[in-house]
């Protein structure tokens, strides 16, 4: 019987109770399935199955269905079509077919070396082959090869009694006892595993004070093991009487948390590798000990249009400069891509510091030279930032009104009296302003704006019960509220502020693009230029004074004060916004102008786009885009399965989509390496900080491998020769 412990939300649904001898009975009763085929193998690989299992497979013999696969091609002026013919399977016993993947593989080696690197392996085990044009060569070629003539040996001999266990019955009774002492310990195992992976997705530390016996802080992970000892049997006798391994100490914390690390990146690299075009994210912070810390963030899309930006690593910095982060980010780069796989790298985003985007000696120019696809990308979302920075510090009284009204939070922050007469009057706390992020800026405006009169009455309330330079602060603020011009300026900001938080809220989407920020922008300055035209912002009045100041702004001076504001982010959004160079190409897939496609096409955007992309074929680019229509063009690739006629528009899709406009998810990332390495964490090694928030912001992706466990079993017991057996014989 299973018992499962809902004891969070998501957690430990995950630590159920099982008994070990159940794994024998569940996979006598697998092995009657029909579980021959690519896929199944791919999902549970052949050396993690039973021996009943691979019995059952090799009777079942190879998969053979009947495959589509055609092949056209061209000699002279003919053209000639090559397709599969079911007699191969009788021509080579160990030929396989898969009719999900539409490919040719190699049973055998599918069975014993699944994950052969070398590119004939990869061909018959991971891909599959679909050219028919030179399948007789890469048959004899493959039959050639050490590792098929290996694995043809091991499948022939699979199941057959050897001299051993024809000579010796005990040799049979002892494979039993390890099998059934083997199920034991990887159920332990898998125990230790979700602990570990329950305090790695909610950002806990596993250690505490004191892990002795009797502690009272022993610390997350062993009050986990504990609780789960007090439901599973098994293993609360495994911890009590447990002399070899029993998997609670600091070194196995660590050596868990390095195979999850791995077993996740693995299969970053797997999609990496599937995906037709990737591009980075970049950016560096300085964690709480000192230590200077790269993120480095993978965006592509899966083979279901899905768009992931994936953290895949912390990389530890001696130095800032270009040549330092240059070689970091290359080295990695390197390691994911090979020499014919440099062209998918199409894009690298970074937040635009000079370092980062120097034209001559950046980084960006120095992972140019080795991927000359990757163009670079500034963060649009700190575009945005500078954009208003601009419209705030070039015009002197727009800076002092924002000099202003930040006083008026930092007034209230510096004491918890203030405060409290703030919360009765107002109801309401104040926002803090920033220099940097713009949105905070933006909810202090429209607090101040929705509640003025009562924080002129809270200012009210503070005069009398106050001392007198505080009496003298709140009598400035009073006139500062009541003052024309500051009540005009906090009417300009309050209509525009809201549009420019809507763009920073579309900057920050995972899924955003070019083509949808080009339709945000739009969006944006024509509300820009909507505000500018408005004569209701030059009516605003503030509160009638006994006399008026010389220095108050006229009518006049208002109107022509407003439209300066709305210009300056009108002429920088036009400047830092500008659809130049690689990013053109979002352009040609502007859905209101495909109609004008037929009559009038937009050549010079063609020419750079296949300039910056030169994998792109300009004519049949140019053919596909122009029969015009964006419903219809939707409907032929999307519902009528057109992806290869339209190959050269997918492929332009797929690079828009992949090209990461925002550094957004650099910056989560930071604040998840925060929430990790603390101030009373702060000596964690690189490995088990990577892990941790490796397990954080992946726990999506953790969640659902259904063999994420299993496959870290495999990889712990292969790190090193250990007393405890965790393979099958």
């Amino acid at each position: 019987m299973r018992v499962y412990v809902l004891a969070q939300t998501t957690c430990l649904r995950h630590l159920s109770v099982a008994n070990p001898r159940e794994h024998e009975h569940s996979t006598k009763k697998m092995a009657s399935v029909k579980c021959n085929t690519v896929v199944s193998l791919r999902e549970v690989p052949f050396s993690r199955r039973t021996n009943a299992e691979k019995e059952a497979i090799k009777q079942l013999g190879p998969p053979r269905p009947d495959l589509n696969i055609k092949q056209v091609s061209t000699k002279g002026e003919k053209a000639y079509t090559r397709s599969f013919k079911n007699n191969w399977y009788d021509r080579k016993t160990w030929l396989a077919g898969c009719d999900v993947a539409n490919a040719l593989f190699c049973y055998p080696c599918l069975l014993f070396h699944p994950e052969n690197n070398t590119a004939d392996g990869t061909a018959w085990t991971i891909k599959g082959v679909t050219d028919m044009q030179h399948l007789s060569d890469k048959v004899k070629k493959h039959e050639k090869a050490k590792k098929h003539m290996d694995s043809c040996l091991k499948f022939s001999a699979l199941g057959r009694v050897n001299i051993a266990t024809q000579l010796d019955e005990g040799y049979r009774l002892a494979v039993l006892r390890h099998n059934d002492e083997v199920s034991k310990n990887r159920h332990i195992l898998n125990r230790l595993i979700q602990c570990v992976k329950f305090c790695g997705i909610f950002e806990l530390a596993l250690r505490g004070r004191d892990e002795t016996e009797g502690s009272a802080n022993p610390g997350i992970f062993r009050g986990l093991v504990d609780f789960v000892a007090q439901l599973d049997e098994v293993f609360d006798e495994h911890l009590k009487t447990a002399s070899v391994f029993k998997g609670t100490s600091k070194t196995i914390q660590n050596e868990l948390l390095g195979c999850m690390l791995g077993v996740v990146k693995e299969r970053i690299v797997e999609e990496v590798k599937a995906a037709k075009f990737v591009a980075i994210q970049a950016d560096e912070t300085t964690d709480v000990s000192t230590q200077t810390q790269l993120v480095l963030v993978l965006r592509y899309i899966d083979g279901k249009y899905a768009v992931h930006e994936r953290f895949f690593e912390f990389l530890p910095l001696t130095e800032s400069t270009a040549t330092s982060i240059a070689n970091v980010i290359l080295e990695r780069l390197n390691s994911l891509f090979s020499d014919d796989e440099r062209e998918k790298l199409i894009a690298q985003a970074y937040d635009g510091a000079s370092v980062m985007r120097g034209e001559k000696a950046g980084v960006q120019q120095k992972v140019r030279e080795h991927f000359k696809n990757a163009h670079y990308v500034h963060c649009y979302a700190h575009q945005l930032n500078l954009i208003m920075q601009q419209a705030t510090s070039n015009i002197s009284k727009v800076k002092v009104f924002f000099s202003e009204l930040s006083g008026i939070s930092s007034f209230f922050s510096r004491s918890p009296k203030r405060t409290s007469i703030l919360d009765q009057v107002v109801a309401r706390r104040l926002p803090r302003a920033s220099a940097t992020r713009w949105n905070f800026n933006s909810r202090i405006v429209n607090t101040v704006s929705e509640n003025r009169a009562d924080l002129i009455e809270c200012f009210e309330t503070i005069k009398t019960s106050f001392d007198q330079p505080t009496v003298r602060e709140a009598s400035g603020f009073i006139r500062m509220l009541q003052d024309e011009d500051f009540v005009f300026f906090l009417s300009v900001f309050h209509n525009i502020m809201p549009h420019v938080d809507i763009l920073y809220q579309q900057l920050q989407q995972k899924d955003i693009d070019a083509v949808l920020i080009q339709r945000a922008l739009q969006r944006f300055t024509s509300s820009v230029q909507a505000i500018r035209g408005s004569p209701s912002l030059q009516q605003v009045q503030g509160e009638p004074a006994a006399k008026r100041s010389r220095t108050a702004l006229g009518e006049e001076e208002k109107q022509r004060m407003a439209k300066e504001i709305c210009d300056t982010i009108l002429a920088h959004c036009k400047e830092r916004f500008s659809f130049t160079d690689h990013l053109v190409s979002a352009t040609l897939l502007q859905g209101d102008l495909f109609g004008r496609y037929c009559h009038s096409f937009p050549t010079e955007a063609l020419h750079a786009t296949v300039k910056a992309y030169p994998m792109l074929d300009q004519a049949k680019l140019h053919t596909e885009l122009s029969r015009g229509g964006a419903k219809r063009l939707l409907a032929l690739l999307m519902s009528y399965n057109l992806q290869d006629t339209f190959s050269e528009t997918v492929a332009l899709l797929n690079i828009i989509i992949t090209t990461p406009m925002t550094t957004s998810e650099a910056e989560r990332c930071f604040s998840t390496l925060k929430r990790i390495k603390t101030f009373l964490r702060n000596s964690m090694g690189q490995e088990r900080l990577n892990a941790l928030a490796m397990l954080s912001m992946e726990r999506k992706l953790v969640l659902s491998m259904p063999d994420f466990n299993e496959r870290v079993i495999d990889c712990f017991a292969a790190l090193k020769e250990r007393r405890s057996k965790f393979q099958y014989k």
